[in-house]
C-alpha cells in the first residue's frame, strides 16, 4: 500500500505482520531498521500512526502494532536521560 510518500518504502513493518510466531524483541530490531530508513524530513509521530491505522486496527493483538504503539506513547512523553544536569553537585 503505497501513498504520497510512502511510510514503509523497505516494507519492513508489513513483512513483520507475516511473520508467523515473530517476538516482541524481533519487532523492535525491525522498528530501529525502520525508524533509521525514514526519509529525510519524514515525521516520525505521523508516520506511526498511518502504519497502526494501516496494520494495528486489525491486529491488535500482534506484537508490532504493541511497539508501533509505544513509538506514538515515546514521542508524545520525551523524558531526559542523565546528562549533567542529573548528577550531584558537590
Amino acid at each position: 500500500m503505497k501513498g504520497p510518500v510512502d511510510i514503509d518504502p523497505k516494507g519492513l513493518i508489513s513483512e513483520a505482520y507475516r511473520i508467523e510466531g515473530i517476538t516482541a524483541a524481533e519487532c523492535r530490531s525491525i522498528f530501529l531498521d525502520w525508524a533509521l530508513s525514514l526519509a529525510d524530513g519524514q515525521e516520525t509521530g505521523p508516520a506511526l500512526h498511518l502504519l497502526i491505522a494501516r496494520h494495528g486496527e486489525t491486529n491488535a493483538d500482534h506484537p508490532m502494532t504493541r511497539v508501533l504503539q509505544d513509538g506514538v506513547t515515546g514521542i508524545a512523553t520525551p523524558k531526559r536521560r542523565g546528562g549533567w544536569k542529573s548528577r550531584p553537585r558537590s
